[in-house]
């Protein structure tokens, strides 16, 4: 497989929905009334795992692109919504086009990095761009699984 081969597949993987629901089906008509709502045996509602996905993406974007980021969120309170509920009718749009944009960068720093094993500029060790790239798949798709699980439960799903 060539190096572009793999940089595509990456950048598909960071919104693919072969093996499971993709980021926008899970998220996908979702009303209003719900976005709020956790079901019995959830901790998160919709809007808090939607803003979490796009908060840790973006943390993760940053670490891998900027030569002076500063881990300055602290775990967990900066990356998850306290307030289950969207802080008004625009912030669930606004959150979910941050997203959008934040992954279109992701799948272009899939494709576009020079060297995939290289240390992102603040990192250290391990912390290539591969790994970030990899890290943002994996987390993205386990809140997904948990978001489409909570629809389920809300009897909210397709």
């Amino acid at each position: 497989m060539e190096s572009t081969d793999i940089r595509n597949h990456l950048a598909r993987a960071l919104n693919w929905e072969e093996a499971h629901a993709g980021f926008d089906k899970a998220v996908a008509g979702i009303p209003a009334t719900k976005r709020g709502a956790r079901a019995e045996g959830f901790e998160h509602s919709a809007w808090q795992l939607i803003e979490h996905i796009r908060i840790a993406q973006d943390d993760i974007l940053d670490f891998s692109v900027n030569a002076k980021y500063e881990h300055t969120l602290t775990w967990p309170d900066e990356y998850w919504p306290v307030d289950p509920e969207p802080p008004g009718e625009r912030a669930w749009d606004e959150s979910l086009a941050a997203y959008a944009r934040g992954l279109e960068q992701m799948q272009n720093l899939a494709r576009n990095t020079p060297e995939l094993a290289a240390v992102v500029p603040t990192g250290k060790g391990e912390q290539t761009y591969l790994r970030a790239i990899l890290l943002v798949v994996d987390h993205t798709a386990y809140h997904v699984g948990q978001l489409v699980a909570l629809r389920r439960a809300l009897g909210i799903w397709p």
